[in-house]
């Protein structure tokens, strides 16, 4: 988040202490990606919105609904259709076609919207795929 804010003030011609964005803010905001309520991605995108506006960071992300999918049951039931709806590319990564597990990633990830969390999605992806 820092290297976004200091890019902002530099595209902005402000200096750090004349941030719209105030600490307390940031902090909010680096909270919301570090406890995985949100992901690094969508705090990007929180960060410009919220640089912009000088909304909170959790009222944007409860306003757009981009709260992260951490629930593992929840994320099962998505990585299970996904493989199933790709038999295909499930047997050819099977068989060692690695670079097909960024396939699945996405594919669950298109379903959620972005909203899944990548790790646990990649841990379920693998206990689903048998690697």
């Amino acid at each position: 988040m820092l290297t976004e804010l200091l890019g902002a003030l530099n595209a902005d011609g402000k200096t750090i202490t004349a941030s719209p964005m105030v600490p307390a803010t940031l902090s909010e905001l680096i909270r919301l990606v570090e406890d995985g309520t949100i992901s690094g991605k969508i705090g990007k995108e929180i960060f410009e919105e919220s640089y912009k506006t000088g909304e909170a960071p959790g009222r944007i992300v409860e306003r757009r609904g981009v709260r992260q999918i951490s629930d593992e049951a929840a994320l099962w039931e998505i990585v299970d259709k996904v493989v199933t709806a790709n038999p295909r590319q499930a047997e050819e990564y099977a068989k060692g076609k690695d670079g097909l597990f960024g396939f699945f990633v996405g594919q669950v990830m298109k379903q959620t919207q972005g909203r899944a969390n990548p790790v646990i999605t990649s841990d379920l992806l693998h206990k689903r795929l048998g690697r």
